[in-house]
């Protein structure tokens, strides 16, 4: 028992360097106001269960009109949070269609606290906290990227 007392925090950095290793895929979104274009950000895609359980933790920079796109299968109610997440962040939820349905800005680093999307949602964009105020970001702006119906 003692050898895995000692084994064991050795083995979860090394997961958790792995894991904060992981390579995403890369994709271009813009974000559009009444169809017109708006930004453009370059996103981290996260599609699978473990990209998306693993998402920005772990980072500790994030570049301006950068951030990470979570994609689900089919629309669903989602809790986030910012467990081992360094980083403050804006979440943008996102209806099928890709509309901006709710804005939660300036996320608390490192909280377990639960952010509900409060609503079924297909996606989820997190980009730096202060990007949607600063950008003048709107529930009701589109996110246009393949994964969502036109």
């Amino acid at each position: 028992m003692r050898k895995f007392l000692l084994i064991f925090p050795l083995v979860l950095i090394i997961s958790i360097k792995i894991l904060s290793a992981a390579e995403f895929n890369i994709d271009r979104i813009q974000i559009t106001r009444n169809g017109l274009h708006q930004h453009n950000f370059l996103v981290e895609l996260a599609r699978s269960d473990n990209e998306r359980a693993l998402g920005l933790m772990f980072r500790k920079e994030l570049r301006e009109n950068h951030g990470m796109l979570f994609i689900y299968i089919n629309e669903r109610e989602v809790n986030m949070w910012m467990k081992n997440t360094f980083i403050s962040l804006d979440m943008l939820f996102l209806d099928k269609h890709g509309y901006i349905t709710r804005i939660v800005r300036n996320t608390e680093p490192l909280s377990l606290n639960i952010i509900p999307s409060m609503g079924n949602v297909l996606g989820v964009l997190e980009l730096l906290g202060g990007t949607a105020s600063r950008l003048d970001i709107r529930i009701g702006d589109r996110v246009n990227h393949s994964a969502f119906s036109f």
